[in-house]
């Protein structure tokens, strides 16, 4: 299922943990990496790399909010692409119910969430 969505995301450039930070920084304003690193469980020797890799892209950028903190905001770039990965991720979630008999459906989704609850 991951190789799968690995895989819609390529042609985008972007892993599934790029993705994530898209949308994390996109919901979340003035987020550090140490933050987003803990929000989605990346260890800080991968967030590094992660980071400038996404930056080198154009897709974010470092603000300052204090001397010793910096917040990562999405470009306009980054804007762009977020939309394109919401448009996968969202065609791939859809695609998945879609596996599912439609007598579980309704049951479903509210069931993951109460998981995630």
């Amino acid at each position: 299922m991951m190789a799968e969505l690995s895989q819609r995301l390529a042609p985008l450039d972007l892993r599934i943990s790029d993705a994530s930070v898209l949308m994390l920084v996109a919901a979340r304003r003035d987020m550090t990496s140490s933050e987003i690193g803990k929000a989605l469980d990346i260890q800080r020797a991968n967030m590094v790399p992660l980071l400038n890799r996404l930056e080198g892209a154009g897709l974010i950028r470092r603000e300052p909010i204090d001397r010793k903190s910096q917040a990562i905001v999405l470009s306009d770039a980054g804007l762009a692409r977020l939309e394109q990965v919401r448009a996968i991720t969202t065609r791939f979630e859809d695609d998945l119910l879609a596996r599912i008999p439609a007598q579980h459906r309704p049951h479903f989704v509210p069931a993951l969430q109460a998981l995630l609850d």
